[in-house]
């Protein structure tokens, strides 16, 4: 009898240990993917299913994203899409890291930001968009990533709002425009320090008209993951908030938890400011040029 068990149990072991080494995968439409190798390391061609990330509105059979492994690093390019299915950004990856050209997008299909990454910094030109499809900001960044040549915003209908001269990343010469296309004000720079005795400021040749805010009031509250940089938040009065990440999320009046005056900071998936909205009253009056910074 004990030499039977002797038999058994080996084989046993063994059993366990060719299974454990076998990969892992699954095959669609007669392709295989999301592959699993011997060291429990994902390799080649993945999609990432609502079912394996569990995210509000996608469904379980969903694709959230999809793109390629190595040892169970993200390399070359992979594409997220939106639960609407759209796509929302195409990124070129290395180690698992953003590197080359990128691509995000609206959910209406429009892009709203394209350029090149390399060492958590942009590099080469970049651009923004509006919704509508007009160019937002138009940069040039060197190697390292600081902004390098002409930088230019645009307003919503087109129009230059203001083109900057800047290198390595220290501006030299600015002027800006009202939204009639008339010159605003004319800025030298010394160093990158405002040389106040060379700056001419211009009144504007059409009147300047207040947005007035159109259809429904909007309504933004404080989020669980804000806080205030000193001093408890009582929901009225006049403070500065900061997400999870330590940016300036929102920075104005409050009345009962609610964001009425001032502006509030909008970021994209990689942290990337992208948006400056501005309130009065409690309304949403339009947006403010992004800081040069």
């Amino acid at each position: 009898m004990k030499k039977i068990l002797y038999i058994f149990i080996p084989i046993f072991i063994c059993s366990i240990s060719i299974a454990q080494s076998v990969p892992n995968y699954t095959i669609i439409d007669g392709d295989t993917i999301n592959v699993v190798d011997e060291n429990n390391l994902k390799q080649g061609f993945w999609k990432i299913f609502g079912k394996m990330r569990k995210l509000p509105d996608y469904q379980p059979d969903q694709v959230i994203e999809q793109g390629k492994y190595a040892n169970s690093r993200k390399q070359g390019l992979w594409t997220k899409f939106f639960a609407s299915g759209k796509t929302k950004s195409e990124i070129e990856y290395k180690n698992s890291r953003p590197n080359g050209a990128y691509r995000t997008y609206f959910q209406n299909g429009q892009i709203e930001e394209e350029g090149n990454w390399k060492n958590n910094r942009n590099t080469s030109d970049f651009k923004r968009y509006y919704e509508n499809g007009q160019v937002s900001q138009q940069f040039a960044f060197n190697s390292t990533g600081k902004r390098d040549g002409r930088q230019t915003y645009f307003y919503e209908n087109g129009q230059v709002m203001i083109e900057a001269d800047i290198e390595a990343g220290k501006e030299k010469f600015v002027k800006e425009f009202y939204e009639d296309g008339s010159v605003k004000a004319e800025k030298n720079f010394v160093d990158g320090k405002l040389d106040v005795a060379n700056t001419k400021v211009y009144e504007s040749t059409t009147p300047v008209k207040e947005k007035k805010p159109e259809g429904v009031v909007e309504v933004v509250k404080v989020s669980k993951d804000e806080y205030v940089n000193s001093g408890d938040f009582k929901g009225d009065g006049k403070y500065k908030m900061f997400n999870r990440n330590k940016q300036i999320s929102k920075d104005g009046f409050f009345s009962a938890y609610r964001f009425m005056e001032g502006k509030q900071y909008l970021y994209n998936n990689n942290g990337i400011l992208i948006k400056v909205k501005l309130f009065k009253e409690g309304r949403y009056i339009g947006d403010t040029p992004l800081p040069k910074d």
